[in-house]
């Protein structure tokens, strides 16, 4: 009889929960990515939901480019979000590595002019082997081209420049001036938190 009343509870509980639609923000143009299910939508919010570049701009070249999205907001049967961070698949980066060559990778802290924080990884294949020294004037050049960057343009711009490669077509362009570069690519980024400034 305990039983009967414990599968009861439970059907009750799913019924009790609700589908919501889950979007992007509007700076990938506010599609929807999928839906998501809660019986009380305050515990959405904090969600983090996963979708490929690929999937956001219907454009299945870019599916090596997996996106993290955090739900922030809730209204009727919508969960409305904000891009938390990307990162390229594995297979797609060990495609780009070529022998005889340097692969600087780096990781830079970059503040939005609206004062957001994100840790970029940033990945720079040469066209063949560095010395330290050069090495080192690269990652030098990348971290001024960022943090230059950064500081020009607010956070809604700045995830759309280095998601759509953008960026890392600018930062080719500084570093190829230090050392002959074949590739520069941002391999991954992290939204930290809303710096002050």
């Amino acid at each position: 009889m305990a039983r009967k009343k414990q599968v009861g509870r439970r059907v009750e509980g799913w019924k009790a929960k609700k589908w919501y639609r889950v979007f992007v923000p509007d700076a990938f143009g506010k599609v929807e990515i999928g839906d998501t299910i809660s019986a009380d939508p305050a515990n959405m919010v904090g969600r983090v939901m996963t979708a490929t570049l690929g999937e956001v701009v219907q454009d299945y070249s870019k599916s090596h480019i997996k996106m993290k999205f955090k739900i922030n907001n809730v209204a009727g049967d919508a969960a409305y979000t904000e891009f938390v961070g990307h990162e390229v698949t594995r297979d797609y980066l060990r495609s780009m590595v070529k022998r005889r060559a340097s692969r600087i990778d780096t990781v830079h802290p970059i503040v939005s002019k609206d004062g957001k924080l994100l840790r970029v990884t940033v990945v720079c294949l040469t066209l063949s082997r560095a010395e330290q020294s050069q090495v080192h004037a690269v990652r030098q050049a990348i971290s001024q081209a960022l943090a230059a960057k950064a500081a020009e343009n607010d956070f809604e711009t700045l995830v759309k420049d280095i998601v759509s490669g953008d960026m890392a077509r600018d930062v080719f362009k500084v570093a190829k001036e230090i050392y002959p570069i074949r590739r520069v690519e941002i391999t991954k980024s992290k939204l930290e938190q809303i710096a002050t400034v």
